[in-house]
């Protein structure tokens, strides 16, 4: 089981994610919190996998709260919750070692996959936090890294730059399917092609390789790789 502590100043959120999070059958909420104070305290001694806090809590921000957690509950992992997706925020939870941001407006399925990610130790940031991200890098040594990025993307179908370009953008697997007139689980293994091929750990990686490339929805080039078999196969299938 995943143990999970929830932090946030309001009861009732705390009662909704709770509610959310102990509907999968691989996670445990075990603790709660109203403040980052609180949140430290109970997370210390190890009994956390998981942290989930809100940035705006009395007494002590859950950012402040990340720095103490990695004295206090080092093996916890840590992720941001809020209404608020400024880039500052963004770019200071992944500075202090959070494994992810969320918005509060995100779908449960979306919270419930982030803590699992979180667990297995990879990063998780939702669509929003991903373009903040990209668009911060994107300005420091942009040419450098331009160059570098279009050559890993050489190896990739027509199709596969069509989807690591809506990745770029920050869309969810659902969304990229509407727009490209996909099922869902269609993009899903597309995804999981593209992170082989450009040797990624997860879909954030892979959206800042297309950001730096320069790849846009709508005005791609044809890959190397030709015709996309992948395609052709969900097609008649």
């Amino acid at each position: 089981m995943i143990r999970v502590l929830v932090a946030d100043d309001e009861p009732l959120i705390r009662a909704g994610i709770r509610m959310i999070l102990t509907s999968a059958d691989d996670i445990d909420v075990v603790a709660e919190a109203g403040d980052g104070r609180e949140a430290v305290e109970k997370a210390r001694g190890g009994g956390v996998d998981v942290a989930l806090l809100d940035i705006q809590m009395p007494v002590m921000d859950g950012l402040t709260a990340l720095v103490e957690l990695g004295r206090a509950a080092p093996k916890a992992r840590v992720l941001i919750l809020t209404t608020f997706g400024e880039r500052d925020n963004v770019l200071r939870t992944l500075g202090h070692g959070g494994a992810g941001f969320l918005l509060k407006d995100s779908a449960p399925d979306e919270l419930i996959q982030a803590v699992r990610a979180a667990a297995a130790g990879n990063a998780y940031l939702s669509p929003a936090a991903t373009r903040h991200v990209a668009d911060v890098l994107s300005a420091t040594g942009a040419t450098t890294r331009g160059e570098a990025a279009r050559r890993r993307l050489d190896g990739l179908t027509t199709r596969e730059r069509e989807v690591l370009a809506l990745l770029g953008e920050g869309l969810s697997n659902a969304h990229a399917g509407r727009r490209l007139h996909m099922s869902e689980a269609t993009v899903k293994t597309y995804v999981s092609r593209i992170l082989t091929k450009l040797d990624c750990d997860n879909r954030v990686q892979a959206a800042l390789l297309a950001r730096d490339a320069g790849l846009q929805p709508g005005g791609l080039q044809p890959g190397r790789a030709g015709t996309d078999r992948t395609e052709r196969h969900f097609r008649t299938a």
